[in-house]
């Protein structure tokens, strides 16, 4: 089955406003339009973007004062929005809404012009919709009992954002993730961290302690992650006991203060592993960072993973349960 376009999901029907437009113009254009969103920018190039959310968090302030509606859209904008390129799938903009937990992406072409906008209820038909054809797919293949049904469940997993055994995104998804945020990063002068983190002496554990055991450590090492690190942050399975933890809008000396943590909460946590030399189960961290100035904006989101996967190797080469 073919990818979905987002541009088969899309609204034409978005409103683009100036910066200096007041906030009482938006929202009488919001309600009686009945837009969920409203978008701003100049030459039909969002900047930023206002929804019903960002309305209610300051409703309070606009009944102490109501003047404040006359202030520029600007004052209250979210900015810069997250985007989805029309050229992308219906998969990619689910990474994106899932990882940025927003519920308007703005479709725009190659020069960020806007063409226009998916919603959160446009994802959640267009998958529950896909999810309809896969079943009718797998009933078929059933009833055929042919090869049809093997191809139908490696679709289906296709179309996951999650590992199944860990509840954390998966490898695709990750990629999804990693383009988005470096454009991102690149298009409107924002840093990012990349951490590779490995379970230390896993296959020595595998072995000592069966496979079953293994699942079920990489669920408690994940638990732990995710206890160490912020709501922003996104965590992926990369690949076997490896990881990859995405920190955006962060430095190197923060990514590091983080990571440093997690790897000393596991490491405390004492999850028995008698084949390592700790004795514990720990893991090893590589980092790297993307800040978007005139020597790196050449990298690709390839060369800042690739970095951190050199880090991780000097973690293992130090002794493991670091940070390198």
């Amino acid at each position: 089955m073919k990818e979905i376009p987002i541009t088969e999901l899309m609204s034409h029907n978005v409103e683009l406003v100036t910066p200096d437009t007041p906030l009482r113009t938006v929202i009488h254009n919001m309600r009686s339009r009945g837009h969920s969103c409203c978008l701003i920018g100049e030459d039909n190039s969002p900047a930023g973007i206002v929804t019903e959310r960002d309305l209610v968090n300051v409703m309070e302030s606009f009944i102490e004062n109501p003047g404040l509606a006359e202030q520029a859209v600007a004052d209250y904008m979210a900015a810069p929005p997250h985007t989805v390129q029309s050229d992308q799938s219906l998969f990619d903009a689910l990474v994106i809404s899932h990882a940025e937990k927003v519920r308007h992406l703005p479709v725009v072409d190659g020069d960020n012009r806007l063409v226009g906008i998916v919603t959160h209820t446009d994802l959640t038909h267009a998958h529950f919709h896909v999810i309809e054809l896969q079943r009718t797919l797998i009933d078929r293949a059933i009833r055929d009992r042919t090869e049809e049904l093997e191809v139908a469940n490696r679709e289906l997993e296709s179309l996951s954002m999650e590992d199944a055994l860990l509840g954390i995104g998966n490898r695709r998804a990750m990629e999804v993730d990693m383009k988005h945020t470096h454009s991102l990063a690149t298009r409107h002068q924002r840093g990012y961290v990349v951490v590779l983190l490995d379970v230390d002496h896993f296959k020595p554990y595998n072995d000592h302690y069966g496979h079953m055991a293994g699942d079920n450590a990489l669920q408690r090492v994940t638990a732990v992650i995710l206890s160490a690190v912020r709501k922003s942050d996104r965590l992926y399975r990369y690949g076997g006991e490896e990881f990859l933890l995405l920190l955006p809008d962060t430095a190197a000396c923060g990514g590091r203060t983080l990571t440093k943590r997690l790897v000393d909460k596991l490491h405390a946590a004492g999850l028995e592993h008698v084949m390592s030399p700790y004795k514990v189960i720990t893991i090893s961290a590589g980092l790297s960072e993307y800040q978007p100035d005139a020597a790196s904006r050449q990298q690709a989101w390839q060369d800042i993973v690739k970095k951190a996967d050199q880090g991780l190797y000097q973690a293992k080469e130090k002794g493991r349960n670091r940070v390198a």
